[in-house]
């Protein structure tokens, strides 16, 4: 297709069945049928190599709509396929939402495949498959009390675990369990999950720059933020894309220590809140958590802790100490989730103020 060519752009709608999704994700891919936008869109046509609009929050907060091209999607299907040792006729289980790039890439990996994807929502009795995606939410609950879910991901090759960061006593319990858990790092601008196991794809090269944020380059990359196309030209100048995470290569493997806005300054420590989840999570394995700041007039921010079980503050500053120790605990009737499942830092500021 010329570069000056254009192509139809229409949104996914809630009433097409998982068949009738692939069917036009594969249209999309091989130019055969119109481009696809996980939301309702106000464009109506697009440059001729773009495939997928994926709707996602940017580091601002403020939804972007990022484009991504065929050949991206291309690049990262098979880069995942080629770490996986995946082969025609191998399949994938589909359990996570399709409106974010993680179920869709469920999707285009069967159709690469020659495979129909397993449909395993909100079903009775799974359907084995050799490949699963999910977050780590999923697997505690598999490990902890969904011994179907536990027998399915039993079931698999491998079962990619991303979306947020899993702790080492979720992935040891996983390995007891002989689940063959592989983690992944990534965002929808990188179409999805481009670091497994902490090593980079084929393709894929990170580097972390001076002030120890993460930057990636790969064919996978996508191509624009359509609304905000300054934006994506600010965070690619270079060639590479800016992320918001802090992180470290440690012999070739890539270390997340969390978003930028994850960090905060208490009495002039910087405190990374992923770390201080990790560190909660190695004394008390069994409880979920959330760490945040809050505005203080001595600390200049206080780190907080919000948890759904009986622990004191006392308990919990026996084990965590120093820099780490928390100033309060809030305990939350249930843990502030997004819809992937990942735990909303911003929510539980807001339940722990009373907004």
């Amino acid at each position: 297709m010329e570069e000056t060519e254009k192509r139809d752009l229409i949104s996914i709608t809630p009433e097409w069945s998982i068949p009738q999704l692939q069917e036009k994700i594969a249209d999309a891919i091989t130019g055969d049928g119109p481009a696809l936008s996980t939301t309702p869109t106000q464009y109506k046509n697009l440059s001729a190599d773009t495939c997928l609009v994926v709707n996602t929050s940017g580091s601002t907060g403020q939804p972007n709509s990022v484009a991504i091209s065929t050949t991206a999607l291309i690049a990262s299907t098979n880069a995942a396929h080629k770490y996986l040792g995946a082969v025609p006729g191998d399949s994938w289980s589909l359990l996570i939402p399709t409106n974010h790039i993680a179920g869709l890439n469920v999707i285009a990996r069967a159709t690469a495949l020659g495979t129909k994807v397993i449909d395993n929502r909100n079903v009775a009795e799974y359907v084995d498959a050799d490949f699963i995606s999910i977050v780590p939410t999923q697997l505690h609950r598999a490990l902890n009390n969904d011994p179907k879910l536990l027998e399915h991901l039993t079931a698999a090759e491998a079962v990619l675990v991303g979306g947020g960061p899993i702790t080492e006593s979720l992935r040891k319990a996983a390995a007891d369990k002989h689940v063959k858990v592989v983690t992944t790092y990534g965002m929808t601008e990188m179409c999805g999950g481009c670091v497994y196991n902490q090593k980079p794809l084929d393709g894929v090269e990170v580097d972390i720059d001076a002030t120890g944020l993460i930057k990636l380059k790969a064919p996978m990359m996508a191509s624009n933020y359509l609304n905000n196309p300054a934006l994506w030209q600010s965070l690619t100048a270079d060639g590479w894309f800016q992320t918001s995470d802090i992180g470290e290569l440690i012999d070739g493997k890539l270390k997340v220590l969390g978003r930028m806005d994850d960090v905060i300054n208490s009495g002039g420590e910087k405190i990374s809140l992923v770390n201080i989840e990790r560190l909660f999570n190695s004394h008390f394995p069994e409880q979920e958590v959330v760490a945040f700041g809050l505005p203080d007039a001595e600390w200049g921010e206080r780190l907080c802790l919000g948890v759904t079980a009986n622990i004191s503050l006392a308990d919990a500053q026996q084990k965590l100490t120093g820099i780490n120790s928390p100033k309060e605990i809030y305990i939350f009737k249930e843990m502030p989730k997004s819809v992937l499942g990942k735990v909303d830092r911003k929510a539980a500021i807001r339940l722990a103020l009373g907004k």
